[in-house]
């Protein structure tokens, strides 16, 4: 069906192409003026590049410049320091806290089911607030240079998580104990 249309449509538009030759001496007269064309060309490129002789050098200048501001900009950032920085005490209080709130997530993460996944997603996003203002408490150690005010900040973040994952088991207890009225009666 589309051949049909592709030869309807050229049958009607016959007449219209244009089949006629050129002029006699059309192609001299075509290289003449690419001739010309190309001779423009080259005048206005020799002589934009004795003009423009310095752009490569600001090039590389430029070049240049970026990369010495991105060396000192990356080498002037300090290290931010935690709390397993400031001393071999803080060092195991950090590694204490670290696997009790690793051993309350794993607890949490094996009492997820549909009746407590709302409990749990909100628990989480909650750890996340409270993640982020560790990462705030580490800079603000890293600018302080061992504020006692700041490791102490940093050790109550590390007992909020810690409460915040225990209360939310101890919520799921309940929510268990309710759904199974055996529980309750077995342990009065």
């Amino acid at each position: 069906m589309k051949k049909d249309n592709l030869n309807t449509l050229f049958e009607n538009l016959k007449d219209d192409f244009d089949i006629e030759s050129p002029d006699k001496g059309h192609e001299q007269r075509f290289l003449a003026k690419l001739k010309d064309v190309d001779q423009t060309v080259a005048n206005n490129m020799e002589s934009t590049s004795k003009r423009n002789w310095w752009k490569p050098f600001m090039g590389i200048a430029a070049s240049i410049a970026l990369i010495v501001s991105i060396f000192i900009g990356t080498t002037q950032e300090p290290e931010v320091k935690d709390l397993a920085s400031v001393s071999e005490e803080m060092s195991e209080t950090q590694d204490f806290f670290t696997a009790a709130i690793a051993q309350e997530l794993s607890k949490l993460e094996n009492e997820r089911s549909p009746e407590t996944e709302v409990l749990i997603k909100d628990a989480m996003q909650q750890m996340s607030i409270l993640e982020k203002e560790y990462e705030i408490l580490k800079t603000d150690l890293t600018e302080s240079g061992d504020d006692q005010r700041v490791i102490y900040a940093m050790i109550s973040n590390f007992q909020n998580r810690i409460e915040l994952l225990q209360s939310v088991l101890e919520n799921i207890e309940n929510i268990k104990q309710l759904q199974n009225p055996e529980i309750k009666q077995s342990t009065i």
